[in-house]
């Protein structure tokens, strides 16, 4: 049975996600019209397949390869490679090893003093000063964090580091999204390369006090792939593809729950009052913490399905896939529209709404493994995912124990498409103080 969507235009199909306002919004309009399996022009793949539906994913869960053209806007980051499109044979080894480090307790609980102390200050920064611009300030966080936490600390000058990563990847997302920077090409081009060896001498003088057998624990990430014998490029790619994952997404995702709970004071005030009935007196959690946080982790769920920091993930097909009715070929590019599943109302009622109450275990329990997938799916998942949840939640801690955030007035807060899901005009909340209950 043919795959339903769109007749094929001349230009490709850019014509169409521009005047949808994006890839994202896009994929909304496509699943709505023609059903939860879509066939659409995308530009860098021949034949793209859109899939909506988390029953019908469970059919490609399994692949592990992606479309490389559709990621070659960031070959300049590396040099051994680019690692999103690493080959499946070298990639599995790679992840398993990302994993033994990303997604440990003792790798989350060694950096989590320093990143409680990076949140404290960015909220003393913010008191007594509305309003605050939630996107600028906790990506600006989050990238500090993931610095000292791929660099274990040893960056001499962590300003400087995050200033040049700014640098670099401000080049690499202005081409891809046609976003203005200053200055010529010339000179843009010329400022992202000093950036980028900058960068790469910083890992590099953290690599070298790394000795193979030095390292005493499994949270530590450079010391982890040294012992593993990578080589140095592939080192230094990691800690920058490590770098590029964690920082957005994670200050991405805060934001976007802030903004919500401005709008939804009775959630704010149970998260609140959980944060109050968890940690008493204290201004920010301990690691062990974070489990009895069960009401704010199911408003950073719920966010998260809302807004998905990462909007869409793609995967190629080896062989022919059959998915449902429909044969997908081989070399096709299956696409898979985290918003779009995430919007789907045969498994979230009233999608749009913002429920809390989604994620109690009951009723996730009633949802397809697949209908929740803000950090993808299968072997080609976020290594990161654990890691982003403990961030998200720490920082939400620390800043919803302390201030009410109210929409500064006048404000208007538009989705767009920027790598991650961003807001075009930032997100502007009225910080004020809370009197604990």
């Amino acid at each position: 049975m043919r795959i339903p969507g769109p007749e094929p235009r001349a230009d490709g199909g850019v014509g169409a996600v521009a005047a949808a306002g994006g890839l994202h919004n896009y994929q909304l309009r496509l699943h709505a019209e023609y059903g939860p399996v879509v066939q659409f022009q995308l530009p860098g793949a021949e034949t793209a397949v859109s899939v909506a539906d988390p029953v019908l994913l469970e059919a490609t869960a399994h692949l592990n390869s992606r479309p490389e053209r559709l990621f070659e806007f960031l070959d300049p980051l590396f040099e051994a490679g680019n690692v999103q499109v690493m080959a499946a044979d070298e990639h599995a080894p790679w992840r398993r090893l990302l994993l033994s480090v990303l997604a440990g307790r003792p790798s989350h609980e060694r950096h989590f003093a320093q990143f409680t102390a990076l949140t404290t200050a960015l909220a003393d920064r913010w008191a007594g000063r509305e309003p605050v611009a939630l996107q600028k300030d906790l990506t600006a966080l989050t990238l500090r964090m993931i610095c000292e936490y791929a660099l274990g600390g040893d960056a001499a000058d962590p300003d400087s580091v995050v200033a040049a990563f700014e640098e670099v990847l401000t080049e690499s997302l202005g081409q891809l999204y046609q976003v203005p920077v200053p200055g010529t090409q010339k000179q843009r081009a010329e400022r992202a390369a000093e950036a980028l060896a900058y960068l790469r001498a910083t890992v590099d003088r953290v690599v070298a006090a790394h000795r193979s057998g030095s390292r005493t624990d499994t949270s530590d990430l450079i010391g982890a792939l040294v012992d593993a014998g990578e080589r140095p490029a592939r080192i230094r790619d990691t800690v920058m593809v490590t770098m590029l994952a964690a920082h957005h997404t994670t200050g991405v995702a805060v934001s976007w729950t802030l903004h919500l709970l401005g709008r939804h004071p009775e959630v704010a005030e149970r998260v609140a009052d959980e944060l109050d009935r968890v940690l008493g007196d204290r201004a920010a959690p301990e690691y062990a913490d974070l489990r009895r946080l069960t009401y704010l982790d199911m408003v950073l769920k719920e966010s998260m399905r809302l807004y998905p920091p990462g909007p869409y993930g793609a995967r190629e097909t080896a062989e022919a896939l059959v998915l449902g009715d429909y044969e997908i070929p081989a070399g096709a590019t299956v696409f898979y529209p985290f918003w779009a599943v995430h919007m789907n109302p045969d498994h979230w009622p009233e999608p749009e709404k913002f429920v809390p109450e989604r994620f109690t275990p009951q009723e996730a329990a009633k949802r397809p493994r697949l209908a929740y997938i803000p950090f993808g799916i299968g072997p080609r998942s976020c290594e990161g995912a654990g890691l982003a949840m403990v961030k998200a939640e720490l920082v939400l801690a620390v800043l919803l124990k302390r201030f009410r955030f109210r929409p500064a007035p006048g404000h208007e807060v538009t989705p767009i498409e920027r790598f991650v899901l961003w807001a075009a005009d930032d997100i502007r909340m009225i910080v004020s103080p809370r009197v604990p209950g």
